[in-house]
């Protein structure tokens, strides 16, 4: 990756910086957005740049691109990164103001476009799966009435953090994500997922009371889980639902949906889902999933 956008023009990545004085930098007040490219073409760009959109509104930070605009940025990134199909994070940081808490909006923010190689994921990822770990670190209460994808992600990182630790110890959680639990005992979401788990042909997942995010992906597996006629509800769960699930898996909007096979408690017992392949219903998402999003392997 040797170059980024930055309010639309291409820079050498070196010279992509924000001042000192940017709250950005000084107190997290930013947003970003991540997502992938299909055929060369962000898929669910609009849905990305509303949430976005709705976050700047309650942050006081101007939005005015568009989705042209941001297509045509990464479209320029990608061509000059040599990318055919990239992972893309887009970041609004609210700009430079006055050192101290602010008093009012702000008017000049940063748009920063960045764009990579997608990860290559394991050839059996999405038929094996893979393992997820519960975590201690609980997940902390939104910032407003729904979670910001904001910039202040010291929570995930503290998360990160023990889920490395466990990794360090034991040789079966390579590769796993970690799962974090809301302080009333709920089921949450992973680091950078969004969960699900099927039990007799239902389809569950956190309730956006859990605090989650409210994810992209995670939206629309719950409209093509309706469109299939798949009942979906929305619920406050313990861990023990998991461990009792006929299939788990993963959301995101890179990663797509990960089926999940193994699961490990803070005590390290294990439970494996499914018979440790990727259970029918998760079979079937994915793939009604990739063919919403165009695509082809």
């Amino acid at each position: 990756m040797q170059y980024a956008a930055m309010n639309g023009k291409l820079v050498q990545l070196a010279s992509a910086v924000v001042p000192v004085t940017d709250h950005g930098f000084l107190y997290g007040i930013g947003l970003f957005e991540t997502f992938r490219t299909y055929q060369g073409v962000p898929y669910l760009l609009e849905r990305h740049l509303e949430r976005m959109a709705a976050g700047c509104a309650e942050l006081g930070i101007p939005f005015e691109v568009t989705a042209t605009e941001v297509t045509d940025w990464i479209s320029r990134l990608m061509r000059a990164n040599n990318l055919e199909d990239a992972y893309v994070r887009y970041t609004i940081s609210a700009g430079e103001a006055p050192f101290g808490l602010p008093s009012g909006d702000y008017t000049d923010p940063t748009h920063i476009v960045l764009a990579k190689a997608l990860p290559e994921p394991s050839p059996t990822l999405y038929e094996r799966g893979k393992v997820l770990q519960q975590l201690s670190t609980p997940r902390n209460t939104p910032e407003s009435h729904t979670r910001f994808k904001s910039l202040h992600y010291m929570n995930s990182i503290l998360a990160k953090r023990e889920l490395n630790r466990y990794i360090q110890h034991d040789h079966r959680l390579q590769g796993a994500e970690g799962l974090q639990i809301t302080r009333e005992g709920y089921i949450a979401e992973g680091i950078v997922s969004n969960v699900f788990w099927v039990r007799e042909q239902v389809l569950y997942t956190p309730s956006l009371s859990t605090g989650i995010l409210p994810g992209i992906t995670r939206a629309v597996v719950m409209e093509i889980a309706a469109d299939q006629g798949i009942s979906c509800r929305e619920v406050e769960s313990p861990w023990r639902d998991l461990e009792q699930a006929d299939e788990i898996f993963l959301t995101g909007s890179v990663a797509e949906l990960v089926p999940v096979t193994k699961l490990y408690d803070l005590d390290g017992n294990e439970v494996k889902i499914s018979n440790g392949f990727i259970g029918p219903v998760t079979a079937v998402l994915l793939r009604m999933y990739r063919e919403k999003a165009g695509y082809t392997s």
